[in-house]
């Protein structure tokens, strides 16, 4: 049986880095086909098991102990788990801290198809399906509404990185690429990135569905409208409190909110050309954000920020004093085994 994950051993909510995973229901395409449900959840015991299909069994003639593979994490939603419950238990103790002045990044990995975009954005339209970042959106807003002793100032910026370039969402020029530059003060940040001013969620809102228009979008033969390009859609927050020694104290922090394109196979995309760079680009950021993780999770001294623009530009927001929530989605359907085993691992 595979290690648990070590992410789980304390399981508090303190913790930096934090590691959940949710799995969707079988679609109706998957039950009409006759697709098996590989994955079993325990949610009391934070658990995801996971069954090699009984097609391989059959073939292989023998049953091993390696058709079942246990894992565990810091949570774990199966797919009866209510939007809602998954912001309340996952994100928002990170977006409390940004209003205090700390820095955080949620993101969502797994295979396309399995969730990501409905975990992080989900319906707006309809309060109960809303997602992580719309649910933000409110909490931030909301704070700051019943705050009475600091003045806030909300900007958000939203930046796309589509073969290891980096392009502004919110700019007039999509041709334009941006550059990566180390600050004394400001750490790792993007030169010549715009940044708009946002007085409420309406107003942030509007700034996400304008970039949402410049995105890389691609047909995969895992998804028609999928992502083909990372995106980070950046809120910082400051703050200004009179202390009792009469001056103003400024804390800044700044929220992360990460939609990873796909992790799936290159050979079951049906890439070729262009879209098997854009695999094989995407696959290498993926792989070296895991390991950034994985190093961060078991407290290494070496963490590999620079073998990826990604992990570069989110360097200042994973580690230290920052928190982290890394949402895996998975896939339930036997065809999918494989990558789902991927995730987990």
């Amino acid at each position: 049986m595979p290690r648990p994950s070590t992410a789980s051993s304390k399981g508090g909510k303190d913790e930096s880095v934090r590691v959940v995973v949710r799995c969707r229901p079988m679609s109706d395409k998957e039950t009409d086909s006759g697709c098996e449900r590989v994955v079993d959840m325990d949610t009391q015991r934070r658990q995801v098991s996971i069954q090699r299909p009984r097609s391989e069994n059959t073939q292989r003639m023998t049953s091993s102990g390696d058709d079942v593979h246990n894992f565990y994490f810091d949570a774990v939603y199966d797919w009866h788990s209510k939007q809602k419950d998954v912001y309340e238990q996952t994100a928002r103790a990170l977006v409390d801290s940004v209003l205090e002045g700390f820095n955080g990044t949620i993101f969502a990995y797994g295979q396309t198809g399995t969730g990501k975009t409905f975990t992080m954005e989900g319906v707006r339209s309809q309060p109960e399906l809303r997602g992580i970042i719309p649910s933000s959106f409110a909490h931030i807003f909301d704070s700051i509404a019943h705050s009475t002793s600091r003045q806030f100032l909300v900007r958000a910026s939203y930046l796309e990185i589509y073969n290891e370039s980096i392009r502004d969402l919110l700019s007039r020029d999509q041709n334009k690429r941006l550059q990566l530059q180390e600050h004394p003060k400001e750490g790792v940040h993007v030169h010549d990135l715009s940044s708009f001013i946002t007085k409420n969620s309406p107003e942030i809102e509007h700034v996400m569905t304008t970039g949402n228009l410049n995105r890389s979008t691609g047909a995969t033969n895992m998804n028609e409208h999928s992502s083909r390009s990372h995106a980070i859609f950046v809120i910082t927050v400051e703050s200004s409190e009179i202390g009792v020694d009469g001056k103003a104290h400024i804390r800044v922090g700044k929220l992360n909110l990460v939609d990873l394109a796909g992790s799936e196979r290159q050979a079951k995309t049906g890439s070729t050309g262009d879209r098997f760079k854009e695999a094989t680009n995407i696959n290498l950021s993926l792989s070296v954000l895991g390991n950034v993780i994985s190093a961060l999770v078991d407290g290494n001294s070496h963490i590999p920020y620079r073998d990826s623009k990604l992990t570069r530009l989110l360097q200042n927001s994973l580690g230290g004093n920052s928190k982290t929530i890394m949402i895996a989605t998975l896939g339930p359907a036997d065809y999918n085994y494989e990558e789902s085993l991927t995730t987990l691992r």
